[in-house]
């Protein structure tokens, strides 16, 4: 917390006027210019940026809290459900929202509609887009594989697309783009609220948006219109003064950050970004920074609304939207002495080139460190592969730099040492940097473009040209690399940097390379460095939009029909869970102990898993695979208790499962960091299990196993973890569930007497009930009927 509270000026005490002597009717009196009707994007009919709403909730919020508030607060304090009788108090209370629109990519978009469809409703009642990016396999180039992947998936695309038309929602087709990027170009404003099915949803936040990644279910509530619950988060604030240049570029600022706070520095708070640094940032610079605080555990993070975005709502042919945000800017921006729950600060001018990993997106070296670090943990030296772009960097900006870099390269009579490849992260920026020639230097300099979609970055990616098991390295410009996680190598060491950096270390060929001290050779054999990367921060001949890749859902829709096939292995129509049986649970066996980092990779892996994400039985089949076991130090092998021999974890549970036997996990610190994955815990709901018993959560994944019916549970006393044995069976005193009391474990060693430890949880009242019910969606249908 800051040292101090400073008190706002006469602005303020004009806001509050009558307001703070309790009279509410202020709130509601009408802001001319925030009576207009602009509509939120170019897209859609009917769906307007209501400023004034928020402008009416937060004046009724400033009245009641009597303190200054930041940007953060202002965003979600304006979409309360109930602004007047909201308990409000930072990483305490449980806030109910009113988000402005809902968006999924194709992977949980699967299981998102199949549960929106068991609601029976006819349509969504908030703004909902549908993106087609995770399913497109990366192998020869985009030309290729996107035919390949239309072809492959055929059966989802045409139930997705099918069901969109349905259900009233947009529908980006293959080839359009990454749901972040399209995001950014055409349906983000600043203030506005948006819920995504993907964790690195916040790459809104560069337009000063509050994007918030979720699972499935959390999305679907918003669909069927039941306010959306988030724990108020605490707000970390991170002042940036100075300004960027060189080789400096707004990843590291991120990168830096990640350093400072860790992957679960981040976990309940939204990183809140200000300070004259700001406006040295590009809009897809902010975005950057936004994309990868997923990667800390941060809720989200957001930028204020300046004139960068101003700028880049102008260049996407959203000018309106830009007019109408700076007749609201007051409230765009944090309040003069708001208070932060951490402060950092980082001078842009002094911030160096960064390059985090390997295994883990926290590991930070500055680029002036880095050969030495290589060489110390003995990294694999030649870089093997340079990739650049991803939904975290593919901008304008980004692909403007990184050409500059190859184009001096070329010049200088040398190509990439390393292969490479480049995503462009939307069909728009495809077509532009295709027309204005950049496209055309990445070709010249060896790079294979890639289709516009995740590909490598979320492990989509046929990668030939190492062993599984064999150790190397590849350097990109994504925001996530935990084992395997590119390439399904374990032994590959993944780093994650800048689109610059990237290239330049593939132009070296090996991460001892720094651009900013060190030289190359000349296809004459003469030393030269590297010129800074320079590049236009929009096109100064505005965006081509390329091919028109957007399905709008048609005027009568009465007619559409969604076909789920019985013996599909893609798709599956699900079925309920059942209720709770009311009573404690006695006797159940640790299905597995995990031991230290258990991402939602490790608990339901991507890659190959990603077609079956509309499939419950079969993706469950991948349940834990990638957790290690703490009784032997492998992965994938754990003791069936009934039987004594030893099996994969998915086996095991479905066996426990057919002999009516309920399980437990047993977790280590931030259990289910990473991906918003939904199925990471239907999985477990699905195989019979009950609880997942842990020292700490992720928040997505906590919320996840909360909406499924499971019970999140986590150690009172963190050591407690180191008393239980994999062999151990325990008894869960769910009876004893209530909000803000612990709820007991009953020990009984295989070996030596029972003893009990106490486990705490952060259920309220209405997720209790999703417990009871079997379901969030359980407790919705229930609603329904009654």
């Amino acid at each position: 917390m800051m040292a101090s509270r400073q008190l706002m000026g006469a602005a303020r005490s004009r806001t509050l006027g009558s307001a703070a002597m309790g009279l509410r009717r202020m709130a509601t009196v009408s802001d001319t210019p925030l009576d207009r009707k602009v509509k939120q994007n170019n897209w859609e009919e009917g769906n307007y940026i209501n400023y004034k709403k928020m402008s009416e909730n937060l004046a009724i919020v400033r009245a009641r809290l009597n303190r200054p508030l930041a940007y953060a607060e202002k965003i979600l304090y304006s979409h309360l459900d109930d602004p007047h009788g909201q308990e409000i108090e930072r990483g305490v209370s449980y806030l109910k929202l009113r988000p402005d629109r809902v968006a999924c990519q194709d992977a949980t978009a699967q299981m998102a509609i199949l549960q929106f469809m068991s609601a029976g409703m006819p349509s969504v009642a908030n703004p909902t887009t549908v993106h087609c990016d995770h399913l497109i396999e990366a192998q020869v180039g985009g030309e290729k594989d996107l035919p390949r992947a239309i072809d492959i998936n055929k059966e989802v695309y045409d139930f997705l697309g099918s069901a969109c038309a349905k259900y009233n929602i947009g529908f980006w087709k293959p080839g359009s783009g990454i749901i972040h990027q399209i995001l950014l170009e055409n349906y983000a404003f600043p203030g506005g609220l948006l819920i995504g099915t993907d964790s690195h949803t916040p790459n809104a936040g560069g337009l000063g948006m509050c994007a918030i990644g979720v699972g499935g279910a959390d999305a679907v509530d918003v669909m069927a219109n039941l306010p959306w619950e988030l724990k108020a988060p605490k707000v970390i604030g991170v002042k940036l003064t100075g300004k960027l240049s060189g080789w400096t570029a707004p990843k590291d600022v991120i990168l830096k950050v990640a350093g400072i706070l860790t992957v679960k520095g981040g976990t309940g708070a939204i990183v809140e970004y200000f300070g004259p640094g700001v406006d040295s940032l590009s809009a897809t610079g902010m975005g950057t920074i936004c994309n990868m605080g997923a990667e800390i555990g941060a809720t989200t993070s957001v930028f204020p609304f300046n004139d960068r975005m101003y700028d880049y709502l102008k260049a996407t042919k959203r000018t309106e939207i830009g007019d109408f945000a700076r007749s609201y800017a007051k409230e765009l921006r944090q309040d003069d002495g708001a208070e932060y729950d951490q402060l950092i600060e980082i001078n842009l001018s002094e911030l160096e080139p960064h390059i985090n990993g390997p295994f883990t997106p926290d590991l930070a070296t500055p680029i002036s460190k880095f050969a030495e670090a290589a060489k110390k943990n003995g990294w694999p030296e030649e870089v093997k592969v340079g990739l650049i772009g991803s939904c975290t960097n593919s901008s304008y900006e980004d692909m403007s730099r990184a050409a500059s870099i190859a184009r001096d390269a070329l010049n200088h009579g040398i190509k990439s040492k390393a292969l490479f490849t480049v995503t462009p992260g939307s069909e728009q920026i495809r077509a532009t940097i295709a027309r204005d020639g950049q496209l055309q230097t990445f070709e010249e300099f060896g790079g294979v473009v890639l289709a516009n979609a995740c590909g490598p970055c979320i492990g989509q990616w046929d990668r030939q040209d190492v062993k599984k098991g064999e150790a190397n390295s590849i350097i990109s410009s994504y925001n996530r690399n935990f084992t395997g996680r590119n390439d399904g190598n374990p032994a590959t060491h993944s780093f994650v940097t800048s689109p610059d950096l990237t290239v330049a270390l593939a132009i070296a060929g090996r991460l001892s390379f720094n651009p900013l001290t060190d030289t190359l050779k000349d296809k004459d054999g003469n030393d030269f460095k590297l010129a800074e990367p320079s590049g236009d921060g929009l096109p100064l001949n505005g965006y081509d939009p390329g091919q028109d890749t957007y399905q709008a859902p048609p005027k009568d829709r009465s007619t559409v029909s969604v076909q789920v096939s019985p013996t599909s292995d893609r798709l599956q129509v699900l079925s309920p869970f059942n209720a709770w049986d009311g009573k404690d649970a006695t006797d159940l066996p640790i299905l597995i102990k995990a031991q230290g980092k258990t991402t939602t990779d490790h608990i339901s892996m991507a890659g190959p898993w990603l077609k079956y994400r509309g499939h419950l039985d079969n993706i469950s089949n991948n349940m834990l695979i990638g957790a290690i076991n703490a009784a032997n130090g492998e992965a994938n092998k754990i003791q069936n208790v009934t039987t004594g021999e030893w099996d994969a974890v998915p086996a095991v549970a479905r066996d426990y499962k057919a002999k009516g036997i309920r399980w437990v996990v047993i977790g280590d610190w931030n259990y289910g960091e990473g991906s918003s994955r939904e199925h990471a815990a239907l999985e477990p709901r699905h195989l019979g299990g009950l609880a997942i018993i842990t020292r700490s959560f992720a928040r997505i994944h906590e919320t996840n196993l909360k909406k499924q019916g499971m019970l999140p549970l986590t150690f009172s006393d963190p050591a407690d973890y180191d008393r239980i044995n994999p062999d151990d069976k325990v008894d869960i005193l769910a009876t004893e569930l209530a909000v803000g009391k612990p709820i007991t474990l009953r020990v009984h060693p295989k070996n030596g007497e029972s003893y009990d430890i106490k486990l705490s949880h952060t259920f309220n009242e209405s997720q209790i009930e999703w417990f009871k019910n079997g379901s969030a969606l359980n407790t919705m249908a229930k609603k329904a009927k009654n």
